[in-house]
């Protein structure tokens, strides 16, 4: 016996297909600002600059990135959409970060101690990040009588971890308008 009340119905889409049902930030905007702000950062000049001084590709790590947004935003998937993005390009060496270099070094430790020697990998031998990818996503909302404009503007810097020197900023913005219909009864 089934009850009143609405009957649940999933389809399944293509991941590349964009679903926006509430304007607010989602898949789609994470991969398409991530693809953006790359391509955009690999195509200035701090990249054949740094290339030519050193003679080979920086080392980059993304830092933090800020939800400054109203919204909850997952930055782990923005954050995976720029790692992608950096590592695919070729255009640079990508690092680990922070997190994930603490659970390699446990591993080497481990390896010290449990695993036969011609295996281990041993410690002191990781890169040294040339630049760090930090960065916030922030929003602004305005509201009157069913129509909200979503405006988001993600900002990122490629930092220069010898001298802190802001070698490339980035923006990238988003608006959206959601327009809510009315059912009167």
């Amino acid at each position: 016996m089934t009850g009143c009340g609405e009957a649940t119905r999933v389809t399944r889409v293509d991941t590349g297909v964009v679903t926006d049902f509430s304007g607010r930030w989602n898949d789609t905007d994470s991969r398409l600002v991530a693809e953006a702000m790359v391509r955009e950062a690999l195509d200035n000049p701090w990249l054949p600059k740094y290339r030519a001084a050193k003679g080979r590709p920086p080392v980059v790590v993304v830092g933090t990135i800020l939800n400054r947004s109203n919204d909850h935003i997952n930055v782990q998937t923005f954050i995976a959409d720029l790692e992608r993005e950096l590592t695919n390009s070729q255009k640079v060496t990508f690092v680990a970060n922070r997190t994930e270099r603490e659970e390699l070094r446990d591993e080497r430790r481990a390896q010290a101690e449990q695993a036969r020697e011609d295996t281990q990998k041993a410690p002191g031998k990781e890169l040294g990040a040339d630049f760090m990818l930090k960065g916030s996503i922030s929003t602004l909302v305005d509201e009157s009588e069913g129509v909200r404009a979503m405006f988001y503007q993600v900002d990122l810097e490629m930092i220069d971890l010898e001298n802190n020197v802001k070698s490339w900023f980035g923006q990238k913005k988003i608006k959206k308008v959601v327009e809510r219909k009315r059912t009167v009864f």
